[in-house]
C-alpha cells in the first residue's frame, strides 16, 4: 500500500469519530471523540507529508486532550499561538494559511464552556479545513469535513431546533 492509500484509510476511521463527535451533548465526550479523530487525521497529513497540517493537528489534539479538563482561556490563548508558531514554521503557501485559521477557530471552540457555540466555531473551522483538504489533494479528508459538517448540523438541530416529544 502506498501512503497516500493509508493516509485515505486512515482518514476513513477518523470519519467514524467525528460523526460520533456531535452527537454527544456533553462537550467533554465532544472533544474526546475529537481527540481519537485527531490522532489519526495527524497521521493522515505525516504521510501526505503536509508538514502543517500534520503539525497543527499533532496540536489540536493535545488541545482536544486537554480540553476534556479544562476550558481556560491561558490555554485557549497559548494553543493559538502555538498554531501560529507553527504555521509560521512550516510555511508552505496558501494551504498553510487556512489550515492556521481553522486551527485557531478550533481551538476557540475547544475552549468554550457552552457546546452551542463550541459547535457554531467549530462549523466556522471545518469548513476551513474542508478548503485546505482540497487545496492539498485528500479527497477522503474533502469527505470527511463534509460529513463532520452535516453531523455537527444534525446534532445542533436535535438539541436547539427539536421539540421534545410529549406523550
Amino acid at each position: 500500500m502506498t501512503p497516500f492509500i493509508i493516509s485515505q484509510v486512515l482518514v476513513a476511521v477518523a470519519i467514524g469519530f467525528d460523526l460520533m463527535s456531535f452527537q454527544f451533548k456533553d462537550r467533554r465526550k465532544i472533544v474526546a471523540c475529537l481527540f481519537c479523530a485527531g490522532t489519526l487525521i495527524s497521521s493522515h497529513f505525516i504521510l501526505l507529508e503536509q508538514w502543517t497540517a500534520a503539525s497543527l493537528m499533532i496540536i489540536a489534539t493535545v488541545r482536544y486532550f486537554v480540553s476534556i479538563f479544562s476550558t481556560s482561556l491561558i490555554l485557549k490563548y497559548i494553543f493559538c499561538g502555538a498554531s501560529v508558531i507553527s504555521a509560521v514554521v512550516t510555511y508552505a503557501g496558501l494551504a498553510s494559511i487556512v489550515s492556521c485559521f481553522a486551527s485557531i477557530f478550533q481551538t476557540v471552540a475547544a475552549f468554550n464552556k457552552d457546546d452551542r457555540r463550541l459547535r457554531e466555531l467549530m462549523i466556522i473551522g471545518t469548513a476551513l479545513w474542508l478548503i485546505h483538504n482540497y487545496i492539498v489533494g485528500s479527497p477522503t479528508a474533502v469527505l470527511m469535513e463534509a460529513l463532520f459538517i452535516m453531523s455537527n448540523l444534525v446534532g445542533y438541530y436535535r438539541y436547539y431546533f427539536k421539540k421534545p416529544v410529549t406523550l
